[in-house]
């Protein structure tokens, strides 16, 4: 089959390696043209805009960072949308709020093109095995066309509801975790005295109702930071886990909803990443807090105001601090009689 996937992230670089390894004939588009050179070098086809990849392929599979990053890759003069694709079927599986994907496919849907929204649980390992977990939304008819191709990347695939319903079921499934990775933090840090070995350490929470069925798979990495150990390449960064709580938090507001704990774990991660830390795992940063508790944020320079410039002096202008010279008397007025002139007796009312 011949696929197009614009977005060659972490992630979206994973599934097109998964998909090239299955045979597909594969073209790439990214808009950071050098993240495109390894799967180019392994043999997809690079795509010079988004519109040459549509035009190229059947089936386009759109991996990326935020809403802003949607409407540039679809919208536009080269974006996917602007040549012809009718009959076409794309997968959308950023994370982002459910209406970003009811509105997108509203906009593809017009061009008589096919479209269903399906973030996936998992990260880039699971992504090049095939394992990931999708969360599809759409018509019936277009889950079932794409379901051939979600198939080969998804261990489980799980049909929620219409356009949007897989965003919302993502956001859903990512808060707990998210949260519990500030939590497992905050908990590792009560443990520091008691000097246990950082790998028991995992297999204790992974074996008791303090550990969820993520820290069986990522607990090791968890060691290793604490151990100041290498924890390997990333998988789901900081600066990731921030906007996906960032996205969560705004859901919930346009939902009227009170999330205090997620926010309070967005300003946590939000912490992290005005530290510099947004580039390292999301999986190290409970050991992060255990170790050194909540990062100091660099403040930023202030700007040093020079004085400004003394005004040159105008020729016979009067010098700062001399003695003001005293005003002329005059001579008192006088009447038409010649006489000193009276105080007028009309009676003035209050003021309007």
């Amino acid at each position: 089959m011949n696929v197009g996937i614009a977005g060659t992230g972490r992630m979206g670089a994973a599934i097109a390696t998964r998909l090239a390894g299955l045979g597909h004939n594969l073209a790439v588009w990214n808009r950071t043209p050098a993240k495109i050179a390894p799967l180019v070098a392994a043999g997809a086809r690079a795509a010079d805009s988004p519109t040459a990849l549509a035009t190229a392929s059947e089936v386009i599979i759109t991996i990326l960072t935020n809403a802003a990053a949607i409407d540039a890759t679809y919208g536009g003069p080269k974006g996917l949308l602007a040549g012809d694709v009718k009959g076409k079927l794309f997968i959308e599986m950023s994370t982002v709020r459910p209406e970003i994907e009811q509105a997108l496919a509203e906009k593809v849907r017009a061009k008589g093109a096919a479209i269903v929204d399906c973030p996936v649980g998992g990260t880039t390992g699971p992504a090049r095995e095939g394992k990931l977990f999708g969360f599809v939304g759409g018509a019936d008819a277009d889950v079932a066309r794409a379901r051939v191709l979600l198939e080969q990347m998804c261990r489980r695939i799980e049909h929620i509801g219409p356009a949007g319903a897989g965003a919302r079921m993502k956001l859903a499934i990512n808060l707990p975790l998210l949260v519990y990775w500030q939590a497992f933090g905050e908990a590792l840090s009560l443990v520091q005295p008691l000097g246990v070995d950082a790998q028991r350490l995992m297999d204790i929470f992974a074996d008791t109702s303090g550990g969820p069925n993520v820290l069986k798979a990522r607990g090791s990495v968890v060691a290793a930071a604490l151990e100041g150990r290498d924890t390997g390449p990333v998988g789901f960064d900081i600066e990731s886990v921030r906007k996906d709580l960032q996205t969560m938090v705004a859901e919930a507001k346009a939902m009227r909803l009170s999330v205090p704990v997620t926010a309070q774990a967005l300003e946590c991660f939000e912490r992290a990443a005005a530290a510099g830390l947004g580039e390292k795992d999301g999986t190290t940063w409970p050991a992060l807090w255990a170790k050194h508790g909540r990062p100091r944020v660099k403040p930023a320079k202030k700007r040093v105001r020079s004085r400004p410039r003394a005004r040159p002096r105008r020729r016979g202008a009067r010098a700062r601090g001399s003695a003001r010279k005293p005003p002329a008397r005059t001579a008192p007025r006088t009447s038409a009689r010649g006489g000193p002139r009276r105080p007028s007796r009309r009676k003035t009312g209050p003021a309007r």
